[in-house]
C-alpha cells in the first residue's frame, strides 16, 4: 500500500528481490570464470556453470521463502544452481566461497547500480539549485531565524545554501562509489583455505571480473564499508530534507512564497495545494536516520563471521538505497517545478513596516546618539509599534530624536531591505563558481 509513496519504480527495480538474485548469480558466474582465469578450473567447466546463472531460470520467491530456514538465501540458491548444471561439473559450483561472500558482494553490486542512479539525481538537484540561485540572485526576501523575521536576504542566497549542501553531500557518495565498493571473497573464516595457494589470485581475478575494488583482505566482520555508506546516505537524506522543509514552510498559506507547480489536493478541502513532493521527501528523510543507526550498531560483529548483526544489515541497507535515491529524484522534480512568488516575498518583507531593519537603524543612529542610546531608542520604537500598519518606518518618521539625525529620505532608505543585503550576492556568486568547477571536475567521473 505505502511503498510507491516512498520508493520510485526506478529505485525499486535496482534493489528488489530480482536485482539481489541477479547480483548473487553474477557473483557465482564470475567466481568460476575467475578460477578459470588463474588456471584453477577448466574454462569449459566455467562456461557450463555460467550458462546456468541466468536469473530467469530461478524462482526468486521460492529462494526467499526457503532462505528463512538457514538465515541466508545463498543456500537455496546454490542448491538450485547445483541441480541445474551437469553432475560432472556440480562440484565446482560455489567452490571456495561462503554465503557471506555472495551476499556482501551482491550488496556491492546492487549499491553500485543504485548509487549511479542516486548520483545522477543529485547532479540534477544541484543543477536546479544552481538555476534558482542564478535566476533569483537579487530577489529580496525575508530571512528568518527561530521561525521569526530576522533580516533581509535573497532567495538566491537561500538556493545557494541548498546548492552548497548538495555538493558537500554528493562528494562522499561519489568517492564511495569509486573506491569503496569491494568484492568480498574469503571463504568460511577469511583464509580461502579451499583454494590452497591460489586464493589471492582468484580474489583478484574475481574483483576484475565484477568491476569492484580488490580489498587487501576479506572484510567479513570489518564493516567500515557499510558504515561509511550508511553515513553518506544519511547525510544526503538530511540535506534533501532541509530543502523540502524550506519548500514546505515557504508554501504555507500565510507566506505564499513558494509552491510546487503540480501540488496535490486534499481529500476534503478543494482549495488546498499540498506540497506533496516536499512531504514525501520529508517522510523519507525522517526514516533514514533509524536505518543508518541500525547499520552502525551492527558494525561490531563476532569473531570471523557475524551471528545476527550481519543479517540485520540486509533490509536497512536496501531501504537506505531506495529511500535516499527516491528522495533525490523527488527533490529534483520539486525544484524543477518550483513556483517562486516574488510578489509575496516582497509583501512579507513589508509586513513589519521595516522592523526587520531595526539593527541597521541602530547602527546608523549610533554615530550621533551613541550605540547604547541608539539601541534603546530603536528598541522602544519597535516595542511601541501598534496595529495601525505603520510599522517601524512610521515610528521613525514621527520620532523627533530620529528626525534630528535622519531626514525623511534617509529614513526611507535605511528601512529599505534591498539596501541591507550585505554579501548575499557575492555568496551566491561564490557558490555558483564552486558549482561550475565541481561540475567540470566531475565530468566523465564514473562516480558521478
Amino acid at each position: 500500500m505505502f511503498t510507491p509513496t516512498f520508493v520510485s519504480e526506478r529505485f525499486a527495480a535496482c534493489t528488489d528481490r530480482r536485482a539481489w538474485l541477479a547480483a548473487m548469480l553474477e557473483f557465482e558466474a564470475a567466481l568460476v570464470r575467475a578460477q578459470a582465469d588463474v588456471g584453477v578450473l577448466d574454462p569449459g567447466v566455467a562456461e557450463r556453470i555460467t550458462r546456468e546463472c541466468a536469473v530467469d531460470g530461478f524462482d526468486v520467491d521460492s529462494i526467499a521463502e526457503r532462505a528463512a530456514s538457514s538465515a541466508t538465501p545463498v543456500i537455496p540458491l546454490v542448491n538450485d544452481l547445483t541441480e541445474r548444471v551437469p553432475q560432472e561439473v556440480s562440484g565446482w559450483v560455489h567452490r571456495g566461497a561462503t554465503s557471506q561472500d555472495v551476499v556482501d558482494t551482491a550488496a556491492m553490486l546492487v549499491a553500485r547500480t543504485a548509487l549511479d542512479r542516486l548520483l545522477e539525481e543529485l547532479r540534477g538537484v544541484a543543477d536546479e539549485c544552481a538555476r534558482l540561485a542564478r535566476q533569483h540572485r537579487d530577489t529580496v526576501m525575508t530571512g528568518r531565524s527561530l521561525l521569526q523575521q530576522a533580516l533581509p536576504t535573497t532567495f538566491g542566497r537561500k538556493a545557494a545554501g541548498w546548492l552548497g549542501g548538495v555538493v558537500d553531500a554528493t562528494d562522499p557518495v561519489a568517492r564511495l562509489r569509486r573506491e569503496r565498493l569491494a568484492v568480498q571473497f574469503g571463504g568460511p573464516v577469511g583464509t580461502l583455505a579451499t583454494l590452497g595457494t591460489s586464493g589471492v589470485s582468484v580474489a583478484a581475478a574475481l574483483a576484475e571480473r565484477l568491476g569492484l575494488a580488490e580489498p587487501v583482505l576479506p572484510w567479513h566482520t570489518e564493516r567500515t564499508r557499510t558504515g561509511e555508506l550508511a553515513s553518506a546516505l544519511g547525510t544526503v537524506a538530511g540535506t534533501l530534507g532541509k530543502i523540502a522543509l524550506d519548500v514546505k514552510l515557504g508554501a504555507q498559506t500565510e507566506l505564499g512564497e513558494l509552491a510546487e507547480g503540480s501540488s496535490g489536493g486534499s481529500s476534503a478541502m478543494p482549495h488546498k495545494r499540498n506540497p506533496v513532493r516536499a512531504v514525501r521527501v520529508t517522510a523519507a528523510a525522517r526514516r533514514v536516520p533509524g536505518l543508518v543507526a541500525t547499520l552502525l550498531s551492527a558494525m561490531p560483529q563476532e569473531h570471523e563471521r557475524g551471528a545476527g548483526d550481519w543479517q540485520a544489515e540486509w533490509e536497512p541497507f536496501t531501504e537506505l538505497l531506495r529511500l535516499t535515491g527516491t528522495a533525490a529524484s523527488l527533490t529534483r522534480e520539486m525544484l524543477a517545478d518550483l513556483r517562486v512568488n516574488t510578489t509575496a516575498m516582497r509583501t512579507n518583507l513589508d509586513v513589519t513596516g521595516g522592523a526587520l531593519l531595526a539593527e541597521r537603524v541602530s547602527a546608523v543612529l549610533a554615530p550621533e546618539l551613541g550605540a547604547r542610546r541608539a539601541k534603546e531608542l530603536v528598541t522602544g520604537l519597535v516595542s511601541g509599534i501598534g496595529d495601525d500598519g505603520g510599522g517601524l518606518r512610521a515610528e521613525l518618521l514621527d520620532d523627533p530624536t530620529v528626525r534630528s539625525v535622519l531626514s525623511e529620505q534617509a529614513v526611507l532608505e535605511v528601512t529599505d531591505p534591498e539596501g541591507y543585503l550585505g554579501s548575499a550576492a557575492e555568496f551566491v556568486d561564490r557558490a555558483l563558481e564552486r558549482y561550475t568547477s565541481w561540475k567540470e571536475t566531475s565530468t566523465g567521473d564514473s562516480g558521478l
